[in-house]
């Protein structure tokens, strides 16, 4: 789910209206909680929040139920950061008997829903724009040999052409782009949001790993083995203590790696952002540990370099999560990053 929904813009997110499904994914741990959350933290913009298996016997078609499932999912779609008005929809379904979905409701099967249906919306859906003109950034999802070495990934930023010179990150592999795919087919160049192929010459399969980003020579993709993040801690494992020394499996673009919190520099009181008073608002404190539920910002540490951006600049490489034994723990973005030509922050 992590890899699928790093390279989408929207997503679809189905929700069972049968009873005691629903409440097992919502309630928390639950499995729809943590995919929102994931799909926030990895780019998704947009949901289309698909509520299926309405023709259940326990539903039969409800409105009730269907008005219930949207109270409880608007709030905690608000507090993990869509704006649910602007960029959430809410639609009822079968999957089993196809209601709903290719064209708008039977009124004999529904009376009540009288929007659009769910191919009508994900063709209306508006696409977020990025920077044809930016730097190149394509964040590397998978590579293979076929007449030369194969890069598979989505351009964040920046346009790639048949032809450029570009550079391979953090390894500073300087590369020719001999060709360019979308699907099946061979384009002159591909812009951002595109999932592409690109066939690289200068370049060994064996020299590219997950993670690794082909982006400008001129203006490369920074490198390092350490940075400052704000997180917001979910919900830790039981009897864990967030605290320095804190391992976990980060998970930001396609890069996958082990790190370590290294230092907690500050936790956000929430409720104290929020004061008009300037006065009351300095109240920076460094603490020991912090529990479910915190906002910190903290300084983590990989142990192999990885390319990362600070979140002001590029938000598709500078949001991540942090997980534990398979469960999410954290989500999070990267504030400070060392120094261009430094790896890590001086002490």
């Amino acid at each position: 789910m992590i890899s699928g929904a790093s390279q989408a813009d929207i997503g679809v997110l189905v929700i069972s209206a049968r009873k005691g499904e629903f409440e097992t994914g919502y309630e928390r741990g639950g499995q729809t909680r943590e995919h929102v959350l994931l799909a926030k933290t990895l780019g998704v913009s947009k949901l289309i929040v698909v509520i299926n298996k309405m023709d259940d016997p326990t539903v039969g078609w409800s409105k009730e139920r269907y008005d219930e499932i949207e109270g409880k999912m608007t709030p905690f779609l608000k507090s993990s950061g869509y704006n649910v008005k602007k960029d959430v929809q809410f639609l009822p379904i079968s999957g089993l008997l196809g209601a709903n979905m290719k064209t708008r409701m039977d009124k004999s099967t529904c009376k009540w829903w009288n929007g659009p249906c769910l191919f009508e919306i994900m063709d209306c859906i508006e696409v977020p724009l990025r920077d044809p003109k930016g730097p190149v950034r394509m964040p590397i999802m998978d590579k293979y040999k076929d007449m030369g070495t194969v890069v598979m990934g989505k351009i964040e930023s920046g346009t790639i052409s048949e032809g450029d010179n570009l550079v391979v990150m953090p390894n500073k592999a300087n590369v020719k782009v001999i060709s360019v795919y979308c699907d099946e087919d061979k384009v002159r160049s591909a812009a951002p949001g595109e999932n592409v192929r690109v066939k690289l010459s200068g370049i060994e399969e064996e020299d590219i790993a997950a993670g690794f980003v082909l982006s400008n020579v001129g203006n490369p993709v920074g490198a390092v083995s350490e940075f400052n993040a704000q997180l917001q801690i979910l919900e830790l494992l039981d009897n864990a203590i967030f605290t320095a020394g804190y391992k976990a499996v980060l998970h930001i673009h396609s890069v996958v790696e082990e790190c370590e919190i290294v230092d907690l520099i500050e936790e956000i009181d929430l409720k104290r952002k929020k004061e008009t008073d300037p006065k009351k608002k300095k109240t920076k404190r460094k603490p020991l540990f912090v529990k479910n539920g915190a906002v910190v910002v903290c300084r983590v540490q990989v142990s192999n370099l990885i390319c990362i951006e600070n979140f002001s600049d590029s938000p598709q490489l500078g949001r991540f999560t942090l997980r534990t034994e398979g469960k999410t723990i954290a989500v999070g973005k990267v504030v400070a990053v060392p120094p261009a030509g430094s790896a890590t922050f001086k002490a």
